[in-house]
């Protein structure tokens, strides 16, 4: 008997060991799956960052590389700390980089509004098709991401050309005389910006869409809700979050692009990817180009950190 009961014991012991030891383990993988995204968003997001505030407080110079170093040792080995915040008066002072700032943000919000403008109905054209219509409508909207980026700019180069594509056909329909300048304008840089990052607007969109319960516009038409009243009432504040991470992964590419203004504005369109090139490569104005790097990250991050903040509120009210 007393065998029995010391092996039994012994039996618990190990079993109450074995669940610690399996907790310890289950804890630890939580730890490691959270510190993941963690370690990623400091080694690619926080470091580049801290680098580049780093060298926008620094002073240009003839060197390699062409900045002042912040932490310098003195031979009797006295540490100094030099920051210059003169970089970030330059850019508020100059009317060129404030105008640069403006025309980026119009032309991102604007792009924003067409693509939404346009995608929320291809979006919901694709929800109510049918099963093969959805799949050959979705296969066309990512079809355009298996071609290099800068090649499917190239083709609205010749597209918008005054001896291209476009030009040419209404020329030979008789809708006009003269060629129509389109290159090179603010024109051709809406439509390069929309085409590009309209599957962006489109996909978010979709996804939204599709976990609708369609009932929920059956109940409102049997009350008697008019198409419109349904669809301001009902589907639209459904399809909400679907707009704004839409809208988001649209305006803030479309704000810092470089490609598209400089190959479909060709220089007459000034952008703040532009800007930021010019100071890197050409002036090699490295502690302005960086000063000019974080002032639009500012701009960009903090609406979205004050959205998220209420939009926590209101969740939580809720």
């Amino acid at each position: 008997m007393t065998e029995t009961s010391y092996s039994n014991d012994s039996i618990s012991s190990s079993t109450q060991l074995l669940r610690q030891v399996m907790r310890r383990l289950q804890a630890g993988w939580r730890t490691i799956v959270i510190l993941i995204p963690f370690l990623w968003l400091l080694i690619f997001f926080l470091t580049p960052f801290f680098i580049v505030a780093k060298i926008s407080v620094a002073e240009v110079v003839i060197a390699s590389p062409p900045f002042t170093k912040m932490i310098e040792w003195t031979d009797s080995g006295i540490m100094t700390v030099r920051l210059v915040f003169d970089n970030f008066l330059y850019i508020l002072n100059d009317s060129l980089y404030s105008s640069t700032y403006i025309n980026s943000l119009k032309i991102s919000i604007t792009s924003t509004i067409l693509c939404l403008l346009i995608g929320y109905p291809i979006a919901y054209g694709i929800v109510r098709s049918g099963p093969l219509a959805k799949k050959l409508l979705l296969f066309a909207i990512i079809l355009p991401f298996w071609t290099s980026f800068l090649l499917r700019v190239y083709a609205w180069m010749g597209l918008l050309a005054d001896q291209g594509t476009i030009n040419n056909l209404l020329i030979s329909l008789g809708l006009i005389d003269e060629p129509i300048r389109m290159l090179y304008t603010e024109f051709a840089v809406y439509v390069g910006i929309v085409y590009t990052y309209m599957p962006f607007m489109i996909l978010p969109l979709y996804a939204n869409m599709e976990k609708l319960d369609g009932a929920l516009n059956e109940a409102a038409a049997d009350l008697g809700s008019k198409p419109t009243n349904t669809f301001f009432k009902v589907t639209l504040p459904l399809t909400m979050p679907g707009v704004i991470a839409g809208a988001l992964l649209v305006f803030i590419p479309a704000t810092g692009e470089y490609v598209i203004p400089d190959l479909l504005g060709g220089g007459n369109v000034n952008m703040i990817g532009r800007i930021l090139y010019n100071e890197f490569a050409r002036n090699v104005d490295w502690p302005v180009a960086s000063a000019v790097a974080i002032v639009l990250l500012f701009l960009l991050v903090l609406p979205m950190a004050v959205y998220q903040h209420y939009q926590g509120k209101a969740t939580e009210e809720q």
